[in-house]
């Protein structure tokens, strides 16, 4: 037994010794390559510029620890820096009282997001990333450029030196945000964020109120982050709307890194800080090393997938237990032995719409139509209703402007986006995950396509296939990632879209060139038979979009994963090989958006594909489908499609900025998640 402890006690901290051991390694490799060694003044430099990052993941920890993310963390870094830079005046009094409001702003935005998931229940994922949007959407009404100004007096003094020439005040501060943390660790608020984390249901059953708990968990990583905008305000001495956008990836890179487990219950701040100075002196070796910028999402992303790897690989792990798997079912096959299948009769799953697969076909009757699919229509039919009602709006504010037949065919085409997007983040969505690579996925296809073309339709033949495969082969690589690594969804993806955005950063130098195929414009902009000829196009995609979902043993098994992967896995459906093919057609889909943007855009750009990460969500949860999976209808996204791009068009006729059209949509996916929770 004595033998067994310290094996015990090494694996429980495997994490942090890896974190530490990282950080040795990156230490010791800029201590070689710095000419004359690292001096006090590049110890500060280093210590300041990791400094907001580490901050912000001590926040994210406490979150991830309760078995939550937080994907508005680095919006509400932008938020507090905006704010000082545009208020904090150039007094005493001022340099004391905005911080603290500024902190004040950070915990509000963790208690909306605690409100939320803790006592409506809604998932962190969802109501994060709604909320991501809403924060960017009031940072930009605060200022939508760079400028503004932080005081003199209060840059220098988080920016300076606590003992001159000794230590600088950054590590100070660090060092006390590290207590702040051992204070809560050793209370019976983080007491309850482990217990919770571990196991939420035998935490209830101790007496620990998990709504509570949640609650101020959201609310002290909000403090922190705004902690974290706060410094980064004293570095930069200005304000920038965009500036902490770069630090998602990063911070859940810190804090895996750091050794905490997503999923929760195991981990700490500690780790989590020295993840963020591990990040911090990487992009430091590279520079020095020559390296272009354009790599740091790409080495990023790399350290996030191979610390989650380290981390979570064992003998019992997803991927161990799939590598066994594999050997025996091929030895088996080798053999000659393996099971013989069962009839599809005999396999059959629950369709879409809650019945089952019937061996002899029912006759339809509209009379039953309501008894058989109600269930479902109840969450399909209000996204239609709401398009109805923008319609008609809509209709009356601003049709006469270019007629309704005009209007309509316009609203189709910019459908035809998000209609796309739906099909492939539904189907991820259907079976629990999410993907978060789409932007990068539209950004990089669309970037690679008219990189290849350059205005050629005879390339285009060839270049638009080759797009859609390395569109597809990075929702592969995802699938993969989350079937047989046993990788979250969210990390996975997200690390993707940082690849992905250094692959399109790396093959463009920053500056995307070339134009699309001219028959992909008139594809998109063109007339035929009367209409725009992608709206013949959408009308094919739907078809075949609900047929996948309905009428196929994919479909079916889609929705058996989403319910629950033991008893699909138990029913005989193989739910990695579901897994991967639901990430590839996500992939499929992203990509031929990006193709369909360069025809409708006429070239392709850095950034194209942002718009769409929260609207191809919205649209799918609008249109009833659950969040957590196993439920939803293709309609129902076609019909949130339908009713986004309409409020969409009446925003745009209103001349609302696009801060008031991010809160607007970050609101209404709130909504749609909270109308719908109590049939979920």
């Amino acid at each position: 037994m004595s033998a067994t402890l310290p094996n015990l006690n090494i694996a429980r901290h495997r994490g942090l010794l890896i974190a530490v051991g990282a950080f040795v390694v990156v230490s010791v490799l800029l201590q070689t390559l710095s000419r004359g060694g690292l001096t006090y003044f590049d110890l500060s430099f280093l210590s300041a510029g990791g400094a907001p990052l580490a901050i912000a993941a001590i926040g994210e920890t406490l979150v991830i620890l309760s078995g939550g993310f937080d994907l508005s963390a680095a919006a509400v870094v932008s938020l507090t820096n905006v704010f000082l830079a545009a208020y904090m005046p150039d007094t005493p009094m001022g340099q004391v009282l905005f911080p603290i409001l500024a902190l004040g702003i950070g915990g509000l935005v963790g208690a909306v997001n605690g409100l939320f998931v803790g006592f409506l229940r809604l998932p962190a994922i969802v109501v994060t990333l709604a909320t991501m949007f809403i924060v960017q959407g009031i940072t930009l009404l605060v200022m939508s450029q760079p400028g503004g100004s932080i005081p003199g007096g209060f840059i220098s003094l988080l920016s300076g030196d606590t003992i001159t020439g000794v230590l600088p005040t950054p590590i100070v501060v660090v060092l006390a945000m590290l207590g702040v943390w051992w204070l809560i660790k050793h209370s019976r608020l983080g007491l309850s964020i482990y217990a919770i984390g571990s196991d939420a249901s035998a935490a209830q059953s101790t007496g620990i109120n998990e709504r509570w708990a949640r609650f101020w968990t959201f609310v002290l990583a909000g403090v922190m982050y705004a902690a974290a905008g706060v410094f980064i305000s004293a570095q930069t001495g200005s304000g920038d709307p965009h500036i902490g956008a770069p630090m998602l990836l990063q911070l859940f890179t810190a804090v895996v890194l750091g050794g905490t487990l997503l999923g929760g219950g195991r981990g700490g701040a500690l780790g989590s800080v020295l993840g963020a100075y591990v990040i911090q002196m990487t992009a430091n070796v590279l520079l020095v090393l020559n390296v272009s910028p354009y790599y740091t999402t790409v080495a990023e992303s790399v350290i996030l997938l191979l610390a989650v790897l380290a981390t979570t690989l064992s003998s019992d792990s997803q991927a161990m237990g799939y590598l066994r798997y594999s050997t025996l079912k091929i030895g088996r096959y080798w053999r000659g032995t393996r099971p013989l299948r069962r009839s599809r009769a005999d396999t059959a799953l629950p369709n879409d719409f809650g019945g089952h697969v019937a061996a002899e076909r029912q006759s339809f009757s509209l009379a039953d139509l309501w008894t058989r699919h109600g269930d479902q229509l109840r969450f399909v039919m209000p996204a239609y209703v709401l398009f109805a009602g923008l319609l008609a709006i809509t209709f009356v504010m601003f049709a006469h402007r270019a007629g309704v037949f005009g209007y309509v065919d316009s609203l189709l085409v910019l459908t035809s986006f998000l209609a796309i997007l739906g099909l492939g983040q539904g189907l991820v969505i259907l079976t629990g995950g999410l993907d978060l690579s789409l932007p990068w996925n539209i950004a990089a296809s669309g970037i690679l396509l008219t990189q290849i073309v350059h205005g050629s339709n005879e390339i285009a033949l060839w270049g638009i296939p080759a797009v859609l495969i390395f569109g597809s082969l990075a929702g592969l690589l995802n699938g993969v990632g989350v079937a047989i690594l046993g990788i979250s969804p969210i990390v996975v993806t997200l690390a993707m879209n940082g690849l992905l955005q250094g692959f399109a950063l790396v093959l463009t130098g920053g500056a995307p060139q070339g134009w699309t195929a001219p028959f992909l414009q008139t594809f998109m902009t063109g007339e035929f038979l009367g209409v725009t000829p992608v709206i013949w196009f959408l009308i094919a995609f739907v078809a075949a979009a609900t047929l996948l979902l309905t009428r196929t043993t994919f479909g079916r098994q889609i929705y058996a994963v989403g319910n629950s992967e033991s008893v699909a896995r138990l029913s005989g459906v193989s739910v990695g090989r579901t897994l991967i093919a639901a990430y590839t057609v996500s992939g499929l889909c992203a990509a031929l958006a990006g193709v369909l943007l360069t025809g409708f855009n006429g070239q392709a750009f850095n950034g194209m594909g942002d718009p769409y990460l929260l609207s191809s969500i919205a649209v799918v949860v609008v249109g009833g489908t659950l969040i957590t999976g196993g439920r939803g209808h293709y309609l129902g996204i076609l019909g949130g499609a339908l009713a986004l791009t309409a409020l969409d068009t009446l925003l745009a006729g209103t001349m609302l900025s696009d801060s008031v059209k991010s809160i607007v949509y970050g609101c209404v996916v709130l909504a749609a998640v909270l109308a719908l929770r109590e049939r979920a």
